[in-house]
């Protein structure tokens, strides 16, 4: 990748499939520690306890996707104050450079990095 200052040592599909892989287990292991899935007292309904733990998964890596979009929002900020443009930001994160323009606008402005504003396109319903 020309100009983004790192070279893959994988494939790109191989690369994805680590990740996929990795969070998969993540998330599996944290809804198992940090969540209980709830049943109806006095059942034993497997689909019951099937579908909440599914659910607590579902749960858990909604909560890992915002982790990773404030993860991700940090890392252009670094990027950005280390030098980078939106050219490399853009290919860092598979997108062109009017897409990191319009993803962090203000982050880049000629030589002086800015501090993003943060995403607020996600909503989340209680």
């Amino acid at each position: 990748m020309p100009g983004t200052h790192f070279a893959p040592r994988l494939p790109e599909d191989e690369l994805a499939a680590l990740a996929t892989g990795a969070v998969d287990d993540l998330a599996r292991r944290l809804a198992r520690r940090a969540l209980r899935p709830l049943t109806v007292p006095g059942t034993t309904d497997a689909g019951t306890e099937a579908r909440g733990q599914a659910l607590a998964y579902l749960h858990m890596l909604n909560l890992l996707q915002q982790a990773v979009e404030d993860l991700e929002n940090r890392a252009a900020e670094q990027a950005a104050a280390a030098g980078a443009g939106y050219p490399q930001i853009g290919r860092a994160c598979n997108i062109s450079r009017q897409g990191a323009r319009r993803r962090w606008p203000g982050l880049v402005t000629g030589d002086t990095p800015h501090r993003a504003p943060r995403r607020t396109d996600r909503t989340r319903s209680q």
